[in-house]
């Protein structure tokens, strides 16, 4: 079911849970989550974002619990370069820490789908245009008096918003693993709603009942590359979510030479793709 506004799921108090166990208590990537997950205006785009995407458009999730699964993959991500020791390009740059790449990557996940509060057709620009006054607002509460941390953060951020639906060439890696965190939202909870209202086959049901086959998406170290993303299927119509979503996604990801993809059924050998 859809929730109401300002009334939160299970589901969402545990992927919100799980968020701030990935950071480290009292960092500012920590107290930004705390931000970000206490915002009413956020929780109200995210809830109406929800409704647009499942019953108008029997889409999949794209609300709360989805946007803070994509914030907890990219927290994975990021640490996991980190451990391999690759810079984020707010490092690279010398305009910002590790922290600074974390609340950019945070703060673009927690937005990148409010603008499907409006429509589907370029809701990735639709939604910058709600969420820059949001991002700025909650980076001047954390910040205060840094004025140029908050415009590399949120200059980042908002790449990574634009460019989510790797329609547009992203540069930094920040920006890139937003991509690909985004790409990896596809286990079958997130088909459970729309496929529990509706029975009629509608456009979009492809993207239900192949993201419904998905078992498990595990993001954890390569052999070969600092990224490992695992996937397992109940169905080879799984490999629609694999090869349409998380491929292209990949692709046009700064962020793809660190990768790498392993997919298939349950009990049969996977299939490499990256």
């Amino acid at each position: 079911m859809l929730y109401p506004i300002g009334m939160k799921s299970f589901k969402e108090t545990a992927v919100s849970k799980n968020l701030l166990s990935l950071l480290e208590k009292g960092s500012p990537s920590y107290r930004l989550a705390e931000l970000l997950l206490s915002d009413e205006e956020i929780e109200a785009l995210q809830e109406y974002a929800n409704t647009v995407s499942i019953k108008r458009m029997n889409f999949n999730d794209h609300g709360p619990v989805h946007m803070r699964q994509v914030a907890c993959n990219g927290v994975k991500m990021l640490s996991l370069l980190r451990d391999a020791h690759v810079a984020t390009s707010l490092v690279l740059e010398n305009s910002g820490t590790y922290e600074d790449s974390l609340c950019a990557l945070l703060l673009a996940s927690f937005v990148h789908d409010l603008g499907m509060s409006v429509s589907r057709t370029e809701h990735e620009l639709t939604g910058l245009i709600i969420a820059r006054p949001i991002m700025d607002r909650i980076l001047t509460t954390l910040f205060p008096d840094e004025l140029s941390r908050r415009i590399a953060i949120m200059s980042v951020a908002t790449e990574g918003v634009m460019g989510h639906m790797a329609s547009r060439k992203v540069y930094s890696v920040e920006a890139g693993l937003l991509l690909v965190a985004d790409g990896c939202d596809m286990e079958k909870g997130r088909a459970r709603i729309p496929m529990s209202i509706t029975t009629a086959p509608k456009t979009g049901d492809i993207h239900k009942y192949s993201a419904n086959s998905i078992e498990k998406v595990t993001i954890e170290k390569g052999s070969e590359h600092p990224i490992l993303i695992d996937v397992e299927m109940s169905s080879d119509v799984g490999f629609f979510q694999i090869e349409e979503v998380l491929l292209p996604k990949i692709m046009m990801s700064s962020a793809k030479e660190h990768v790498e993809v392993y997919a298939g059924v349950i009990g049969q050998p996977k299939k490499r793709y990256l």
